[in-house]
């Protein structure tokens, strides 16, 4: 509970200083106040897949319920984070770059790996009830994550439009932007793990009535 309300006060915070706080970009504009979102949402879905990854590993090594439980429970959190990357992207870039979508190699590695867990999260449901239902998922979920890197290092490994640093020429932001950006992370992050700690929650549960059901069912 005492998350939730963090991260919601840390999240109306941070809007506040994208708003009212950081300065206007030269040449963007108002427009160009959407990166934090769009940063932080970003750096905050690596996190979560990058859970979901080491959840799964060790679930192939253990077969412990608890590791599919974190896995699924953080990749159906940075799916989400991933989504809102896919929507502010193209507000961003239509009035910058003139189209919504452009096949840059950032955006396309980016939107790869939306589809691969949404995949992973079809997957997962068409096999309820399975017994290959967990092994398959972190199968799944090992290989998506492999798309992580390669979205982050594209920029530098092909060419792109996409920038890899909003702000200065020297390539750095000024400090009322490194700030806000600093501070709309950290609410970003707090935010995926309070959605992440209630959605475990009803996993569990979720788990432990199912199993309270196999036992009454094999005793009838």
């Amino acid at each position: 509970m005492k998350l939730n309300f963090g991260a919601l006060l840390c999240l109306s915070t941070s809007l506040g200083f994208i708003f009212f706080y950081a300065p206007e970009e030269a040449q963007q504009g108002i427009v160009q106040k959407i990166f934090y979102i769009h940063v932080s949402s970003a750096l905050t879905m690596y996190i979560g897949f990058f859970l979901s990854f080491l959840a799964s590993l060790m679930f192939l090594l253990e077969h412990k319920t608890f590791w599919d439980e974190i896995s699924v429970c953080a990749a159906e959190v940075a799916f989400f984070l991933c989504t809102v990357v896919l929507l502010t992207g193209p507000i961003w870039a239509k009035p910058i770059w003139g189209a919504w979508w452009t096949w840059d190699p950032r955006l396309t590695t980016t939107f790869l790996l939306w589809m691969m867990y949404a995949a992973y999260l079809v997957l997962r449901s068409y096999l309820e009830g399975s017994s290959r239902q967990r092994t398959v998922s972190a199968i799944l979920a090992i290989i998506a994550f492999l798309d992580v890197p390669l979205i982050h290092f594209s920029v530098r490994l092909w060419r792109g439009i996409h920038p890899s640093v909003i702000g200065s020429k020297q390539g750095g932001l000024p400090p009322s932007m490194q700030l806000t950006l600093t501070l709309t992370l950290i609410a970003f992050v707090m935010f995926f793990f309070a959605l992440f700690m209630t959605r475990l929650r009803l996993e569990q549960t979720r788990n432990q009535v199912a199993a309270l059901y196999l036992k009454r069912e094999g005793k009838s």
